[in-house]
């Protein structure tokens, strides 16, 4: 009589008591860490969680193919409000065109980028000055049409993001109305997204048809990975050894990419607003090591650079430096920090990947994480000059009492932002992005 047993079945056999055994040494490792005094690790108590909502509500966001909810988290307790209209589908849906689109206009500028400016001085006496034209005309063109489908995209992405999302969370919380003209008074509110969402501008939910259906006219809003990261960003840098200096890194001309033009002027500004209170990186000081070593040295930073990201390996996250080198996000995690302010006037430093997004792997949450406690990052790629604008109106707010007081940056960005949309006029595609991560 012979074995109807097939080694695959071995095989599955044997992966299975494995899987168990590790599951029994992961239980007993834990066990142990408690014993040993460290009873919230990975099992945290949630009274040891709610103080992160001291200052106004932290709401997580949960996706899953059974069911979709907002986790409401306020000082007294945990509120959980269904997302009837949200599911997984439509969120991978949503997603996958957002970053589709994104991804269009990118390589439409790059190719335009690729493109030789046409000399103004040059005589059309022969063909290869009319199709040189011809073809910058053309990129032009394809940069335009892209523009326009990223925001037409844009705007229903906000209006399904508050239709499913963020208008039950606000109603629940009774945020109906606009505040008033004073941003200090406004409420604070905290998103702390899960899943694909990690990847959307919640903050940037809403109908911006003057309606006031939007976030914006609502609360203030910020982002945290964690409640935890919430907690551990409130505690006080008396013991901090980072001086009350501003670090500048200013690369307006990277390898390989246009050049920033409006990095002379935020350098500028800063100069002005900090005089003798600041570090300047530029040209060949401007280089990975350097920036590592300063960084740990100062309270407050501002990048003035290319920045990038890849959303199938996001650690490959960087910051463009001089003559091709590069800050990576596992540099800036390999070392720890105690800052207060970074602001990154870079593109894609809010972004995050598309494989482990609850990792949240953007070079803002890794600054976060090391120590600077507030953190402006982006989602996607903007335009120099409209990160300069961002960038003078919260500085300007931030030292208005003549201290620069970090602590107000959430407000600040909101002001820069809503100022943006509503003054100039702005796309969601050039206000949306700027996101601030923090206390």
């Amino acid at each position: 009589m012979t074995s109807t047993a097939r080694p695959e079945d071995d095989d599955a056999a044997t992966a299975a008591e494995r899987r168990i055994a590790l599951a029994r040494e992961w239980d007993r490792l834990i066990a142990q860490a408690h014993r040993l005094g460290f009873k919230d690790f990975l099992a945290p108590r949630l009274p040891s969680l709610l103080p992160a909502a001291q200052h106004g509500p932290v709401v997580l966001l949960n996706t899953s193919r059974w069911r979709c909810d907002a986790l409401v988290v306020t000082t007294g307790g945990v509120h959980v409000e269904p997302l009837p209209r949200l599911t997984l589908e439509s969120a991978v849906d949503h997603t996958v065109e957002y970053l589709v689109t994104l991804q269009e206009v990118d390589l439409a500028v790059h190719d335009l980028q690729t493109v030789a400016p046409l000399d103004e001085d040059a005589q059309v006496t022969s063909v290869a000055p009319v199709a040189e034209a011809q073809r910058r005309a053309q990129a032009m063109l394809a940069v335009h049409r892209a523009l326009e489908k990223r925001e037409a995209m844009l705007a229903a992405l906000l209006r399904w993001l508050w239709d499913t999302v963020a208008e039950p969370v606000l109603t629940f919380l009774g945020f109906a109305d606009q505040p008033g003209d004073d941003a200090a008074a406004w409420p604070r509110l905290w998103w702390c997204p899960t899943g694909l969402l990690t990847l959307l501008p919640v903050h940037g939910a809403g109908h911006h048809d003057g309606s006031r259906r939007a976030v914006l006219d609502r609360v203030v809003s910020s982002y945290t990975p964690t409640l935890r990261a919430l907690t551990a960003a409130r505690r006080p840098l008396d013991e901090s050894p980072a001086e009350e200096r501003m670090l500048i890194v200013s690369v307006p001309d990277a390898a390989g990419q246009l050049r920033l033009t409006a990095a002379d002027r935020e350098r500028e500004l800063l100069t002005s607003l900090f005089p003798g209170r600041y570090t300047l990186l530029q040209g060949p000081d401007a280089t990975a090591e350097r920036v590592r070593a300063e960084l740990v040295r100062h309270r407050w930073v501002h990048f003035s650079c290319h920045g990038g990201q890849d959303v199938l390996d996001p650690s490959k996250a960087s910051l463009s430096l001089h003559d091709g080198d590069a800050l990576r996000v596992t540099d800036i995690g390999a070392q720890r920090h105690r800052g207060e302010f970074t602001f990154l006037s870079a593109c894609q430093t809010a972004t995050g990947g598309v494989r482990l997004p609850d990792e949240t792997i953007t070079l803002a949450a890794a600054l976060h994480h090391t120590g600077y406690r507030q953190v402006v990052g982006t989602l996607w790629s903007v335009y120099d000059d409209i990160a300069a604008d961002v960038a003078a109106q919260v500085y300007r707010d931030l030292t208005s009492t003549g201290r620069f007081e970090p602590g107000s940056a959430a407000r600040a960005l909101h002001t820069a932002v809503r100022r943006l949309r509503d003054e100039q006029r702005a796309a969601p595609g050039d206000w949306a992005p700027f996101t601030h991560t923090g206390p």
